[in-house]
Formats: structure tokens, sequence, C-alpha cells
């Protein structure tokens, strides 16, 4: 493969794309974003704007002179959906709408085709058995189906193109400022909310923002990563306590975690409609990376456990 330093980023005003572009520039990648209007603009870094992302959009303005996509940008969980249709909405942008830029990637001659999805393919749990390339995939919401239909579509695409193809099935993503049921969390720690989950002694498999930019460079760079999927995490599970104490050590504070039956937790959760959000919080979830780290020749650099050692000082 040719020397890929001429990357696209989409969603590079995101969660990960902010600190992806930092990385790769700081390690002398020629990078451009795109974001889907200029008010997302990032200072300092160049991006260019290009709507809203389905099977119409055009890529071109991103895509002339690259040879490297990381496609990022999609429609993620959405909390209180209002939408009528949400598999349609889902479908829209990250099925269909990365279809559209896989296509375009080809014309312009793209020769490696990023694609983060997520382990929510697999399902939400994993009952006793860690998830790996070879598990079934057993989507548990739209947001998962819709990236699972991607993923299908993007292999029979490329099957007869010389574009490579990389796909990167990601857990829940952990750092300051994240987003989601983490993001949650925090704001609970900062305004001092009594956590009940002292007692809950899972098994979760997450994964270090910087340790994913890690990862995903040297899937822009390996021969090895062509045509591959893989599954990526830190390898080393933490307990729901661990994830909440971790999070306060982001934001300097020592979390409030109180003990209350796991059983009755369960219960709340699912008269209150969220079952989806107990099974994240009070079942386990774990992943096998080991096919990435060995084929790859790659560990995280980071240990979250290590993470943690600044607050556990304070304790």
């Amino acid at each position: 493969m040719i020397h890929a330093n001429k990357v696209v980023v989409t969603g590079c005003n995101g969660f990960v794309g902010q600190a992806l572009c930092k990385y790769l520039c700081d390690i002398n990648y020629d990078v451009i974003g795109s974001v889907r209007d200029d008010s997302k603009f990032i200072r300092d870094f160049k991006c260019i704007s290009i709507g809203g992302i389905d099977s119409d959009t055009d890529w071109s303005p991103v895509l002339r002179g690259r040879n490297t996509v990381v496609h990022l940008a999609g429609r993620v969980h959405v909390v209180r959906d209002r939408s009528n249709n949400p598999i349609n909405e889902f479908r829209r942008v990250n099925t269909l709408g990365t279809i559209n830029l896989a296509q375009q990637s080809i014309e312009h001659g793209i020769s490696r085709f990023i694609f983060i999805s997520s382990i929510g393919v697999n399902g939400s749990v994993s009952k006793g058995l860690p998830f790996s390339e070879d598990s079934q995939e057993e989507p548990h919401s739209p947001y998962a189906m819709s990236k699972l239909e991607a993923e299908i579509s993007l292999k029979k695409l490329v099957s007869n193109s010389p574009m490579e193809l990389v796909i990167i099935r990601s857990p829940a993503i952990y750092g300051e400022n994240a987003p989601g049921n983490l993001g949650l969390i925090i704001k609970a720690i900062k305004k001092g909310i009594p956590l009940p989950f002292a007692n809950i002694c899972n098994k979760r498999s997450l994964i270090y923002l910087q340790n994913l930019t890690s990862f995903i460079e040297v899937c822009i760079m390996s021969d090895q990563a062509a045509n591959k999927l893989f599954i990526v995490d830190d390898n080393k599970d933490l307990s729901t306590p661990d994830i909440i104490n971790l999070m306060g050590s982001f934001i300097d504070r020592n979390p409030k975690i109180i003990n209350i039956p796991k059983w009755f937790l369960r219960m709340i959760f699912t008269i209150l409609g969220q079952k989806k959000i107990g099974d994240s919080l009070l079942s386990d979830l774990q992943l096998d990376s080991s096919y990435a780290r060995e084929l790859l020749n790659w560990e995280p650099p980071y240990n979250p456990r290590n993470l943690m050692k600044p607050m556990k000082k304070k304790l």
C-alpha cells in the first residue's frame, strides 16, 4: 500500500473526530475534515462543510487528492427519539449515507476506507463469552442495525473494487467530555448525585479515546489491516463502580456511590422503560480484542486503571 498520509476524517468536530485529527496532525499526516455546516468548523484546522449526510451528499470537495477515508460521522444514539420511524432515519444517514461516501471514494481513487462501526452490532450483553470477530451479529437497536447493514453493504461494494476496507467495532468510548451514558455519569458526579451501583460486580469492555485514535492510525498504515474486521478495546475490563470512579478522575471529583440491591435496580430500569440503559450499567459486555492486537502488533498505550490512580490518592 502507498504511504497513506492524505487522510479524510468525516465528523471531524465530534468527540472522536477532534481527537483523531489532532493526533494525526501531530504525527505529520495531511488531514482534512468534513463537517455538516459552517458553524461546526474547528479553529486552526482544515475543514469543509458538506451539508447533511445521506444518499445524495456530494463528498467530492473532501475526497479530491486524498488516499484514505476514516468515516466517523453518523447518526448516533438518540435518547429521546421523536422520529416517526427511527430505523429509517438511522438507515438514511448510517447506511445509505455511508454507501454513498464509499462509492464516491472508489470513484476518486481512495485506496483505503476505514469504517467505525459499533459493538452493538453483536448485542448489548455478552452472556459469559466475550464478543470476538467470529461472534454472531445480534444488533440490539435501530442504531446498531443501521451499522450492521452498512458493514454488509460496504463489503459487497468493495469486493469488486481496488479500494481496501477496514471495519472497526468499538465499544463505548470514554475520556474527558465523553458523550452518551458516560457523559450522563459525569454530569451526575458534578452535581453530587449518589449513584446506586456500589455492589455491581459486572465486567465491561470500553476503550479510551486515545487508545482508539492510536488503533485507527495503525489501521491507516498497516498492510495487515486491509479488508479486515476488528473488535478493539482497552484489554482491561471494568465494573460499573470502576467506570464511575474513572469518569470522576477526568473531572477531579470523588463520586458518591451507594449500595442498592441489583435486583431492585433492574426492576426500576424495567419499570421506567430503560432496560437497555440498565443492561449497560448492570450486565457484562466483554470483548476479546486479541485478534486485532496480535495481527497488527498493537497494544493500547493507556491502561484505564492507571488513569484512575490520581483519584485513588485522594480517597
